[in-house]
């Protein structure tokens, strides 16, 4: 991140990094499978065969149970006919129109396919079936927008959705720091430092307590119905979307957002978008062959505006301008994670292990997420958002002197040049440069069959260079046989080799936009 800012640190304000939507989902351990409903009902003194009418009469009790904190405050409780159907903006039309500014909004109900069990035979087995769920809506005093919701069939599955964002906002709140807030993003913040101490905080929650008092209003009754058959909840991380919000000065966005966007979809390729998601490719670029999941990007224009995104499996990065105001605009990198066995944890007694989706790994994963959205927000520091193609290529036309010596011109996008372009610009030589014996490799397909021979390599590839140190493609390392690409030879090998993988179609789609 620290190559963005460098480069457009005079049109920002500052920088907020942190979780934005966060679900959360509890399983009661022992309930998990089919044995261990065989077990709770042998246990309550239920037979198999009247499971259905025993289940029907314990959804009804959390069904009064849990809506009747709402019908106490004489609080809508709605029952909504289809899955389908946007309950938040029901609810948020609920809270709208009642003037609700704290504590609980609604209830809705709705049948919704869950996985549950039923009698087959003579034993239990799991089905997904339509069941009665419940939703509580509320503003929470520390998370703020919250909702929450319960299977009231077995098992009783839980599921709680939080926004980062919102949370923050409460804790701003608290702390009487001012902000001008647009949705769930903030286009101007009073002091960005302490914003982004605050959302680090959020990290650092006691999440199975606070959790856990959720459940407990969710179903009051959940001690007494497990009296005889003690279970805890488990509690996982199902989804999580981690946002970097870039906040510009007002009016910065409107030029610079179709730049990033056009950018992000001609220049990264499947390989740079695992390496932005922290897979490991290998210095040829080549995708390995283990890797299962599909990679693709896609551009798309929504309602609220363009956005790029990029996914690898069920994980996603994506970028897109959120808002343009007066008092600034946001311009958004988010990582979003469904999956999380291709990443690692590191346990003390254990050593590197892969990630789980249980909270204990939730630190590890917003570790992840957020080097993910900074990798790839550096990606975008090396756009050129003001010079022309043409006028950043004119140089390379024009001989050059190096050393009282004439140096040819360089044409890029012929074959010779371009591969020696293209052999400079890969990722293993960024950071450790490159030797003259490292282009040889590249730039012949077979080995040297003798030593006269790999000495008339190695001559014809140091003329190469002398070239392109001649047009400041490059510069050597001092005291040793590397040399590395100058920030100038970024900019126009990073210009070359766009240009030259744009498809009719992918211009297109860029000049409609």
């Amino acid at each position: 991140m620290e190559q963005f800012i460098a480069k457009y640190q005079d049109l920002m304000q500052g920088t907020l990094c942190g979780f934005d939507r966060v679900v959360f989902r509890g399983m009661l351990r022992k309930l998990m499978f089919a044995g261990g409903m065989e077990e709770y009902l042998w246990k309550n003194g239920v037979l198999f065969k009247d499971y259905q009418n025993f289940a029907k009469r314990i959804s009804e009790r959390i069904k009064k149970a849990s809506l009747a904190a709402f019908q106490r405050r004489k609080l809508p409780v709605v029952f909504v006919r289809s899955a389908r159907e946007d309950k938040e903006r029901i609810a948020r039309q609920i809270a709208g129109e009642r003037k609700i500014r704290s504590g609980p909004v609604c209830a809705l109900s709705c049948l919704e396919p869950s996985p549950t069990f039923e009698h087959y035979g003579r034993q239990m087995v799991a089905r997904v079936r339509p069941c009665l769920v419940l939703y509580h809506y509320y503003i929470d005093p520390k998370w703020g927008w919250t909702n929450a919701r319960i299977q009231t069939w077995f098992p009783w599955h839980i599921q709680v959705c939080i926004n980062g964002r919102e949370w923050l906002a409460c804790q701003m709140d608290r702390e009487k720091l001012r902000y001008v807030r647009v949705d769930n993003c903030f286009a101007w913040v009073q002091d960005y430092e302490r914003a982004q101490a605050l959302l680090d905080q959020q990290r650092q929650t006691a999440w199975v307590e606070r959790l856990e008092r959720i459940a407990q209003q969710l179903n009051p009754l959940r001690e007494e119905l497990l009296q005889k058959y003690p279970s805890d909840y488990y509690w996982t991380c199902y989804q999580s979307e981690y946002a970097l919000d870039v906040i510009f000065q007002p009016g910065q966005l409107q030029r610079l957002e179709p730049l990033f966007l056009q950018h992000g979809l001609l220049s990264f390729s499947s390989a740079d978008v695992l390496r932005f998601l922290g897979h490991a490719v290998p210095p040829s670029g080549k995708i390995p062959a283990r890797l299962q999941r599909r990679v693709s990007s896609d551009w798309k224009r929504r309602q609220e505006g363009a956005r790029i995104k990029h996914r690898v499996g069920g994980n996603s990065l994506k970028a897109y301008g959120k808002a343009q105001t007066p008092a600034g605009d946001v311009f958004r990198v988010e990582t979003t994670i469904n999956q999380v066995d291709p990443f690692r944890v590191y346990r003390p007694e254990e050593g590197w292990k892969p990630m789980r989706k249980g909270i204990a790994d939730l630190e590890r994963r917003a570790e992840v997420s957020e080097k993910a959205c900074q990798r790839y927000l550096d990606a975008f520091s090396h756009l050129d958002d003001s010079t022309l193609l043409e006028e950043l290529l004119a140089p390379l036309d024009q001989p050059q002197l190096w050393k009282g010596r004439r140096v040819r011109p360089l044409h890029p996008f012929q074959a010779q040049d371009y591969r020696l372009l293209k052999s400079i610009h890969r990722g293993e030589f960024l950071l450790n440069g490159f030797r003259n014996r490292d282009l040889q490799t590249l730039l012949y397909d077979t080995p040297a069959q003798s030593k006269a021979e790999s000495r008339r390599r190695s001559a014809a590839i140091s003329r190469q260079l002398r070239i392109l140190r001649a047009h400041k493609l490059i510069h050597k390392i001092s005291h040793t046989h590397r040399y590395q690409i100058t920030s100038a030879g970024h900019r126009i090998i990073l210009a070359v080799l766009t240009a030259q993988r744009v498809t009719l179609k992918q211009l297109n789609l860029v000049l409609a936009a």
